[in-house]
């Protein structure tokens, strides 16, 4: 249930590559909109002035040198100041953020793809979010050969140009998380049509029935 303490609601979007995130991101906004309600949209890696440029050092494809323990404590730096900078800020002005990818993506990504393991990351990903803890987390899931099969046709990034073996093991963290029983997670069938992935979204947004929402 969304944390009694704010005003605000903080919703995040997790899953594999090609997974659909993006755009569930856009149709929810669409959706939340013709509701009354104007959500802020933030991405991570990103979100912010120095977020972005982190950005494009985690995801130039030209840095194959970069260590996993580098890649984390990059993608960490850019939570911390996105947390600071933009998410804080407004949840407390009672605001809807909705986030494409947040610190589980870490916990798949550098503990699972990386092996880096989630002890590793966990007290790190503390540190950056603090008390701005999703709400709800939604996890877009589907096969990994699926999603892999879905950016073939656009220029990979340095991340989604990982072997298969890398991939499966993020699948797997998440999958994890989907069956870990904590409420916050909710399984979103990412095989399905938009239209379907969208409503199924939806439902999860509105069994938090916050005040923002009402008119879902």
């Amino acid at each position: 249930m969304p944390d009694p303490r704010r005003r605000g609601l903080l919703v995040t979007l997790e899953g594999p590559e090609g997974s659909g995130k993006s755009t569930l991101v856009r149709a929810l906004a669409e959706r939340l909109r013709a509701a009354g309600v104007e959500p802020l949209l933030l991405r991570e890696p990103g979100g912010t002035r120095v977020g972005e440029r982190v950005r494009d050092i985690l995801l130039d494809p030209e840095l194959a040198e970069l260590t996993p323990a580098t890649e984390l404590l990059l993608m960490v730096a850019s939570r911390a100041q996105l947390v600071r900078e933009r998410i804080r800020p407004a949840l407390a002005e009672g605001r809807l953020v909705i986030c494409d990818r947040y610190a589980d993506a870490s916990t798949a990504y550098q503990g699972g793809g990386r092996e880096l393991g989630a002890e590793a990351v966990a007290p790190l990903n503390a540190f950056a979010v603090g008390d701005a803890v999703p709400d709800l987390t939604l996890l877009c899931l589907l096969p990994p050969a699926v999603g892999r099969a879905r950016i073939r046709a656009r220029h990979p990034d340095r991340l989604e140009r990982e072997d298969a073996a890398f991939h499966d093991r993020v699948h797997a963290a998440y999958r994890a998380m989907a069956a870990s029983g904590d409420p916050r997670f909710r399984g979103v069938d990412a095989s399905a049509p938009p239209a379907a992935v969208l409503e199924q979204a939806l439902g999860h947004l509105r069994s938090l029935e916050h005040e923002l929402l009402k008119g879902l």
